[in-house]
């Protein structure tokens, strides 16, 4: 009995060193960024086609991606903005995988389909107000944005040169609510990732340029930020995840990327 036991113990192990057990040997965690959903989403479901290796995909924002990496609580974070000095001078690094348009959304019904960066500003800050002083109907502007630390939020402040001075009527915390937001009032203006809009709400060209995959790629359309995989500098990731990490950043990740509506780093 205890030689069958013996064999059956040893029988397992050697399992699972060839096919991996448990979540650590067989998993990849992901943390952060709402906006990465997509994409994230279509490269982990290829991957775990290719390999069996399950990706799970935490939805916080990114500021908590960040510090999920820091703790130790996710193989890789997920960012949809740069990281700051502070955050790379923990040990963190990060590597950027895809670049977005961050489209700026109004409700279908909105007649003004054009706006350039100094105006969405000033409509942020609340120099203008009513959408007739931007060719729109009399009707007072609602502004929607993301919660503090969300990286879409601080991209869009970043490029407005906005940071600190918006007046948000209401600061939510995805990109799919301000999208439903936006959808359902017709004086709300918002921003949102590009691979996240759906045609409840209509995009604005900015400054004559529309959003799209190509301007994004030529830098026309300047409203964009990048993806980024957010990892700690000299820590080796795990077998699953590292082996997640260069299939994503390689060329043949490419058109995954692409499909889910952001332009590939590579």
């Amino acid at each position: 009995m205890k030689k069958n036991i013996s064999l059956l113990v040893l029988t397992i192990m050697l399992a699972c060193a060839l096919v991996g057990c448990g979540a650590s040997g067989n998993s990849v965690a992901t943390d952060g960024s709402t906006s990465m959903n997509k994409v994230i989403g279509a490269l982990g479901e290829a991957f775990e086609n290719e390999t069996g290796i399950t990706v799970t995909y935490n939805a916080t924002g990114s500021g908590a991606g960040i510090q999920a990496v820091l703790e130790g609580r996710c193989d890789i974070g997920l960012s949809s903005r740069d990281l700051k000095d502070e955050e790379k001078s923990k040990g963190l690094e990060g590597t950027v995988l895809a670049y977005d348009g961050i489209a700026i959304i109004v409700n279908p019904n909105n007649p003004v389909s054009d706006l350039n960066v100094e105006t969405i500003a000033k409509i942020y800050t609340g120099e203008i107000m009513n959408w007739k002083e931007v060719g729109g109907n009399d009707a007072e502007i609602v502004l929607i944005g993301r919660e503090a630390g969300s990286g879409t939020r601080d991209g869009f402040e970043s490029i407005t040169d906005t940071e600190d001075k918006c007046k948000y009527r209401q600061e939510l915390t995805s990109t799919g609510d301000v999208i439903t937001t936006v959808a359902s009032n017709p004086a709300a203006i918002g921003y949102a990732s590009l691979a996240s809009v759906k045609d409840t709400v209509k995009a604005l060209s900015v400054g004559g340029v529309a959003v799209s995959e190509a301007t994004i790629k030529d830098g026309s359309y300047v409203v964009q930020r990048p993806f980024v995989l957010v990892t700690k500098k000299g820590v080796a990731l795990s077998e699953s995840a590292q082996s997640f990490f260069d299939y994503i950043t390689s060329e043949a990740a490419n058109e995954i990327i692409s499909v889910a509506g952001v332009v590939p780093a590579n």
